[in-house]
């Protein structure tokens, strides 16, 4: 009796937390004009398309929580500047891809990234930023 009790409450547990981890979504269909609306509503949307990776992620890197983060992690901003100015355009398309896929609020996992790229690029040898890593080379 002991085991279905414990089975039963491992269940429960289970379900009630997959319960929390549902998302709904709606959809619906546009128009062209609604679309066309929508674009000459918010013309910096539009102005983003135009911009390069780079300038995205130098934007990114400009908000006051992104370099507080940074600068937790002992990283200057003119030392992330240099490593964005460093990737190459895949890179810095993929990692800008990547912030905006990332869920609201994850601009946590962002600043992870930048700094694993950082963490990465040091270890291979290309910079030194983090004083306790050391180069393959």
């Amino acid at each position: 009796m002991e085991r279905i009790r414990r089975l039963l409450s491992s269940l429960l547990i289970v379900s009630f937390s997959s319960v929390t981890m549902i998302q709904t979504a709606q959809a619906t269909m546009l128009s062209t004009e609604q679309v066309a609306q929508a674009a000459q509503a918010n013309p910096q949307a539009a102005a983003e398309q135009g911009e390069s990776s780079q300038q995205r992620l130098n934007a990114m890197l400009a908000r006051a929580e992104v370099q507080a983060e940074l600068q937790r992690y002992g990283v200057t901003d003119e030392q992330a500047r240099e490593r964005i100015a460093a990737l190459t355009d895949e890179e810095a398309a993929a990692l800008v891809k990547h912030v905006d896929d990332a869920p609201a609020g994850g601009i946590i996992g962002a600043i992870l990234l930048i700094f694993f790229v950082l963490l990465l690029t040091d270890i291979l040898g290309l910079t030194k930023v983090f004083p306790f890593t050391r180069s393959i080379r």
